[in-house]
């Protein structure tokens, strides 16, 4: 079944979300106020349900209507993005890339490949949401962003998902610490040690907690933080050590911290491309989707 609804019909409903108003929304549009309400009925109609809740006093998105935003949002950038790139050709054409990222990936790789990519497409803009695995996860799903790098382990089954790398946890700790002697430690060396881990709504606590399980072992944490790069702050400080992905830590030439590998068992979450099941990508997205695959699996 094909949906038909016009660009000025989003623009129409995008407007009235976004400014809480039919009338500032027609004047922002240069249109009436009853041509406006006609864009919204007929874009109503073609979902099936109502999009806009109204009152004497203010406007508001259903929840389909607030589940609809994102996507309409990004579809009317792509379609504004495309029509200033047909001026251009070759590698100079325009267009825009969404990526919902995990905050540890954004910042450790994804700067090295997009200014290789940039110096070959020079035109092209990026929209980065570094978000946690869930919130990844869920701006794919509802279209927010064109594809997501995240933690392998979704079972949605509009989602796909495919491998790119493996990232092992590994011990953080000072230099000065007795552990940054060794090579590498076993989980039961950590014992004796203030231990530092990001709380259990994390993904990647939870990825972690499960692996060990296996192994009848249990973390005992003595701070734990929302966000890994508190940890290493708290590892710096002379707090404590902690367990974090690799992807996470400072490079080797950190003036303060270390990182050791940690086995029996060695654990690593695996990192992917996560995309709409049977979902199409922008041809910018689709040359720098290549380029990451390309460079990160090499």
């Amino acid at each position: 079944m094909s949906i038909n609804c016009e660009i000025l019909d989003l623009r129409a409903f995008l407007s009235v979300v976004e400014l809480e108003s039919f009338n500032r929304a027609a004047d922002t549009l240069h249109m009436s106020q009853p041509a406006l309400s006609r864009r919204i009925q007929k874009l109503e109609q073609v979902i099936g349900a109502p999009l806009l809740e109204r009152t004497t006093r203010h406007v508001s998105a259903t929840a389909l209507g607030t589940e609809l935003v994102p996507l309409v949002r990004r579809m009317l950038e792509e379609f504004d993005g495309s029509l200033f790139a047909v001026r251009d050709v070759g590698p100079n054409r325009g267009g825009l890339v969404t990526i919902a990222c995990l905050p540890t990936a954004a910042f450790y790789f994804l700067p090295t490949v997009i200014r290789q990519f940039n110096e070959e497409y020079p035109n092209i803009r990026f929209r980065i949401l570094d978000l946690p695995a869930t919130d990844g996860l869920q701006a794919v799903a509802s279209g927010e962003v064109e594809f997501g790098i995240n933690i392998m382990g979704t079972s949605d089954p509009d989602l796909t998902f495919e491998r790119l790398a493996e990232d092992p946890f590994v011990l953080a700790a000072r230099k000065d610490h007795p552990l940054a002697a060794k090579q590498w430690v076993e989980w039961a060396e950590l014992e004796p040690y203030h231990l530092i881990t990001v709380h259990r709504s994390s993904g990647n606590r939870t990825l972690l907690d499960a692996a060990l399980a296996k192994s009848n072992i249990k973390l005992r944490w003595f701070y734990e933080v929302t966000h890994l790069s508190t940890s290493l702050g708290l590892v710096e400080a002379g707090l404590g050590i902690s367990v974090l992905p690799q992807m996470a830590t400072p490079r080797e030439d950190h003036p303060f911290l270390i990182t050791r590998p940690i086995r029996n068992p060695e654990i690593s979450r695996t990192i992917g491309v996560v995309r709409r099941r049977g979902g199409t990508l922008s041809p910018a997205a689709e040359r720098f989707l290549k380029m990451l695959i390309g460079e990160w699996g090499a």
